[in-house]
């Protein structure tokens, strides 16, 4: 016999015990040189600054499940982990423990600050990777990666190298997003919107002639500094003799022209806009049309540059209030109205970003991004669900060139050199000391790469590309990618163009998206609001399996879920019901049940169980290939705790008490359908269903569940017929039993059952269990029965008469009769105007509309039932 289980299911005494056994064991461990076919995961690496949150929690779950279901199936099933390098948060870690220290990046210097940081990640890093394991992650550890390590650094820097070559990455300055707390340049996608209170100042820019003035108006006041030109539209005609003419700047006294251009549009406020080209993209690019000044008036951390001393050092905010101050004063300040508008905030620590003019390093995107929309258009990379392929497009189709160098020292140093004495570039992974042009001293370019950039490169970098390895032949391309809807613009369109650019295929065959977890009340999770709930503390509170069971329950690719610790509670009460069936299953066993097999002699009780199991194999497996988890998770939770626990269980009790034969037979299938349906419980709960599995008789097969092999429907152990029957003297004893308790009758008060029905044979046959079940003194099954006085329960396969009238109250029993005849009434009604629509009967599948008539009818012999109760007690 396998050990017998403790009383109570303890998931702090379970967990790490399974869990290092797992890895003692090796399953994790995918084999390269394996004939399996291959299903790979790659992790969205957490950042080495990061402690597991609930949106970390459903992501692994996700994974976790799909990597365990598909392990089981038969494939070399490979869950590659690893963490990101995060280059802006680890800095400002680094950065903000020096503060402490008194210590700034320049007192220690770059190697100094590397050190620092390199030690950091070792202290810290890992903490993430087990907070992963106490989930339960199967991931493979031993090829576990950093977006740092050699093999990663080797593959962005000959990605750089190849892109530079084919003239897809160069330097120049352009307009970029600037992060002022972080100092350093963000990309598109790493700037998020937000609506902000503001203001419209209007203002009177005058023509140096003295002829008059152009009104306009702006929402950033403190950029007038900034200003070479004032535009309107060429076909504006208001404006045409303003065209070529000069403007005074106010406060500041520059000249600067009037030119015509189409990016003004007329209809908007007076059609007349201020050009400030070092601090707008759109002024940018007129800038350039017009071949206008830019300059910038604001340092690294958006204080006036020392050009304007009246503001010179003030911060951007306190000077657009001075600035306001004086051109009111001056008189050039015609109005001032309330503006809500359209901001962009850095998405790491929530500035407000500066659009200027820099000089960076840049991927130039259109070559790249034809294909990878083709990929997604086609249909070779599949996003589930599928509508989130618009928010792909969108950001594709509208992608501009990609601003990849960032003004930090945790990262990818780009392998850029320039000559100190004629400024020669060049690009190199192996260095350069020497200028191949004047013979200089060569000077590497100080910026990282944007963190984003490594990122990209994960699916095949982590499997040692550029290298042609074993690991990137079985597990290359990948098959299915988890993450949420808010980094496809950031990670997932990045992946798709870099690798169909470098290695020619595509990363995954699937984007599983999912959501985010909110609070109980729908809201974001923040640390604002107070409102986030740490997923360690609820594994410590009711087990890792409760939290996972909790997330999937219920959650739908795309959509966000709540957490609500109720649902944990459920969750883990499923656990606790699982664990006492078990136990039960246990205490009933003979030493001759060793194995998983069934006896050669089925009961109906067994044929109807066994056929619910066999459809809740092929559903289960169904739904987990459609990535329908949720709906997978609700099916099992179903089956075990209404079908296998309350009822079969129940309806074996008598023959375990039987002994003998009958028992053995009784105990083989119930080791069967429980042992089997651990297995399809096992992605969702792995350690409770390994530790039951270890203590069920299992010789000849699997020593571990997670290395068993996945459930398949039999058709042999179908008996759709037998089980269709049965079930209708489930339904009777459960409509019985139901009555009961609603009018408060104890099990202990027996009476007479007598049943109507046209199907006599299969309630006679089912007489034992009802007696039992239904608490009957005794049963009866006729054709019609004349029985005053009764209470009347009514299915759709029967009429069973309780004469208890000295237990009830005969007008409320007719209360109750009229109730369930209003609600067939309602229910016939609904139906038949579904099947009088002629809309409905044009679009509806044939399947549809059959399966509305097929209710219509049981509906309408459901009422006729009622109708004569109530006669009955006329």
């Amino acid at each position: 016999m396998a050990k017998e289980l403790e009383k109570l299911y303890d998931p702090g005494k379970v967990e790490d015990r399974i869990y290092a056994f797992w890895l003692e064991k090796n399953y994790f461990h995918a084999d390269v040189n394996s004939k399996k076919e291959p299903y790979t995961i790659v992790i969205p690496p957490p950042n080495i600054t990061g402690q597991l949150h609930m949106g970390h929690a459903l992501d692994n779950t996700l994974q976790d499940t799909l990597i365990r279901w598909k392990r089981m199936q038969g494939y070399e099933a490979l869950w590659l982990p690893g963490t990101d390098h995060a280059s802006i948060a680890t800095e400002a870690k680094i950065v903000e423990a020096m503060r402490q220290e008194g210590l700034s990046k320049d007192d220690v210097g770059r190697d100094g600050f590397l050190e620092r940081a390199w030690k950091w990640k070792e202290q810290f890093g890992g903490r993430i990777i087990s907070q992963l394991k106490r989930l339960g992650s199967s991931c493979d550890w031993e090829r576990e990666r950093f977006t740092l390590d050699e093999g990663c650094s080797r593959a962005v820097q000959a990605v750089f190298q190849r892109l530079y070559d084919k003239g897809l990455i160069y330097r120049g300055r352009r307009i970029i997003n600037w992060c002022p707390h972080c100092l350093t340049s963000i990309s598109d996608a790493e700037v998020e919107y937000e609506d902000q209170a503001g203001h419209f100042w209007h203002l009177r820019y005058p023509f140096k002639d003295g002829s008059g003035y152009l009104e306009l108006a702006t929402t950033r006041p403190e950029t007038l500094l900034g200003d070479t030109a004032v535009a309107v539209n060429p076909k504006d005609d208001r404006y045409k003799d303003a065209v070529g003419k000069t403007l005074i700047l106010p406060l500041v006294g520059r000249e600067i022209p009037v030119v015509a251009d189409d990016y003004v549009d007329m209809e908007f406020g007076t059609g007349v806009v201020k050009i400030t080209p070092a601090h707008d993209p759109n002024d940018f690019e007129v800038g350039q049309r017009h071949n206008l000044p830019v300059l910038n008036v604001l340092t690294d951390d958006a204080k006036i540059v020392e050009d304007y001393p009246k503001y010179a050092g003030m911060d951007r905010y306190e000077a657009r209030k001075a600035i306001v101050k004086d051109l009111e004063e001056g008189g050039y300040l015609v109005r001032t109205e309330e503006h809500a508008h359209n901001v962009g905030t850095c998405y790491r620590c929530g500035t407000t970003v500066e659009p200027r003019v820099s000089l960076q390093w840049f991927v130039s995107m259109k070559e790249l991004a034809g294909p990878a929309i083709d990929a997604v258009r086609n249909k070779d990379i599949k996003f589930v669900p599928e509508r989130f392929d618009k928010n792909y497009f969108h950001w594709m189709e509208n992608i501009r060139d990609w601003c990849i160098s960032r003004q930090l020292w945790w990262g990818h140093r780009i392998p850029a050199y320039y000559c100190d004495d004629c400024g020669e570039t060049v690009v190199s992974i192996d260095g350069v000391e020497t200028c191949p042009k004047c013979g200089g001293h060569m000077t590497q370019d100080p910026d990282t790469l944007d963190t984003w950039f490594s990122s990209a490169l994960w699916p095949f970098s982590t499997l040692g590309w550029p290298d042609e390895t074993p690991e990137l032949k079985k597990f290359y391309p990948t098959s299915t990618l988890v993450t949420g809807y808010d980094i496809i613009t950031f990670w997932v369109s990045r992946m798709i163009f870099s690798a169909l650019e470098y290695t020619g295929q595509k990363p995954f065959d699937t984007v599983l998206i999912h959501g985010l977890v909110r609070d109980a009340q729908g809201r974001k999770m923040s640390k604002s609001l107070g409102n986030g709930v740490d997923p360690l503390e609820v594994i410590d509170q009711y087990g890792a399996d409760a939290l996972r069971f909790m997330l999937l329950t219920g959650n739908s690719p795309g959509n966000d879920t709540r957490y609500m610790d109720e649902k944990a509670k459920a969750a883990r009460n499923f656990a606790n019901k699982i664990w006492n069936a078990t136990r039960f299953v246990q205490m009933n066993l003979s030493d001759a049940v060793t194995k998983i097999e069934l006896p050669e002699t089925l009961a109906t009780e067994d044929k109807w169980v066994l056929t619910l199991y066999n459809d809740l194999v092929k559903e289960v497996t169904e739904n987990l290939e459609k990535f329908e988890l949720g709906v997978a998770a609700q099916k099992l939770y179903d089956f075990i705790w209404d079908i296998l626990c309350d009822w079969y269980i129940e309806l074996c009790k008598a023959r375990l008490q039987a002994g003998g034969e009958t028992a053995l037979a009784a105990q083989k299938v119930l080791v069967y359908v429980m042992a089997n349906t651990l297995k399809l419980l096992h992605p969702f709960m792995p350690f409770i269903t390994e530790e039951i599995w270890q203590s069920l008789p299992h010789e000849g097969e699997a020593e571990a569940i997670m290395i068993a092999s996945w459930p398949t429907f039999d058709a042999a152990l179908s008996f759709p017929a037998e089980a269709a029957d049965f079930q209708k003297v489930i339904d009777l004893i459960r409509a019985i039993r139901n009555q009961r308790t609603e009018m408060n009758i104890p099990p202990s008060k027996k009476a007479k059952v007598y049943i109507e029905t046209e199907e006599q044979k299969v309630f006679t046959d089912g007489v034992p269990f009802i007696i039992r079940l239904a608490f009957a003194s005794e049963v009866e099954v006729a054709a019609r029965w004349e029985i005053a006085d009764a209470v009347q329960v009514i299915t759709n396969a029967a009429r069973a008469f309780l004469p208890m009238a000295e237990l009830i109250d005969r007008e409320k029993e007719l209360a109750r009769l009229a109730k369930e005849r209003d609600k067939c009434l309602s229910d016939i009604a609904f139906i038949r105007r579904k099947l009088d629509n002629p809309g409905f009967v044009a679009k509806a599948p044939a399947k549809v509309i059959e399966t509305e008539k097929g209710r219509l009818a049981e509906n309408e012999a459901l009422l006729k039932k009622i109708e004569e109760s109530i006669a009955a007690f006329q």
